[in-house]
């Protein structure tokens, strides 16, 4: 090849690896980026359609899944992790980034519940949306001790599963130990919120309510917080 087309070779290099790299920041900086979906912050999930009445299904919140999805996703060392790791316990997956001030303030809160509740029938995962050295350093800064999985367009996948398709940061969801999606959070949580999920878990894992139950307890009584502190 003479020496114009090498020139015109590498610049074609040069534009094509600009292309790619300007897609795989995007990846993970959608979601700061894209307006969160239409879900008011610190509110839970609606019910679904098998849960309520068909005007309440039609409220605009995403679409939860009735269980927790498969996925796998790398932790702090690297190695892919499945979520089904943690079967048979109630989780509470937190998705977050590190340039995110709500999801830092809550990481003391969630530190305490994985406190509170280890060795017990709870786990606390989190979910980093975010560039994989950013998360190491931030979570040895943080003493984080809980699991702590990160991904970039994956970790937007998973979030997607979710209903969350344009994912406004942080948002949590609560699962029961068989795997069902009690609830899903948006917005920084905060104790009394966490306890009051909590406890309609813990019944739904005892077999005192029953799903529907739960889910509907749990959008009247975080709807009862929110009132109270706004008043």
């Amino acid at each position: 090849m003479n020496m114009p087309g090498l020139r015109l070779f590498g610049a074609a290099l040069v534009v094509l690896l600009g292309i790619w790299a300007g897609l795989k920041t995007h990846s993970i900086r959608r979601a700061h980026e894209i307006p969160g979906v239409a879900v008011p912050a610190g509110t839970a999930s609606a019910p679904t359609v098998s849960d309520g009445s068909a005007s309440e299904a039609a409220m605009p919140h995403p679409i939860v899944p009735g269980r927790l999805p498969d996925f796998s996703l790398k932790d702090l060392t690297g190695k892919s992790v499945p979520i089904s790791t943690w079967g048979g316990k109630s989780l509470v997956i937190n998705f977050w980034a590190t340039w995110c001030a709500p999801c830092r303030r809550e990481i003391p809160l969630l530190k305490t519940l994985a406190a509170e509740w280890a060795g017990r029938d709870l786990q606390v995962v989190g979910i980093a949306v975010d560039y994989p050295d950013k998360v190491r350093d931030f979570a040895g800064q943080f003493k984080i001790d809980y699991p702590v999985l990160i991904g970039d367009q994956d970790a937007l996948d998973v979030a997607a599963k979710f209903g969350m398709d344009s994912p406004a940061f942080p948002f949590t969801v609560f699962t029961d130990r068989r795997g069902e999606v009690v609830t899903l959070f948006v917005g920084e949580l905060h104790r009394p919120q966490v306890d009051f999920i909590l406890s309609e878990v813990q019944d739904l894992n005892q077999g005192r309510v029953q799903l529907p139950e739960a889910r509907r307890a749990i959008a009247e009584g975080l709807q009862a917080l929110a009132e109270k502190q706004a008043g």
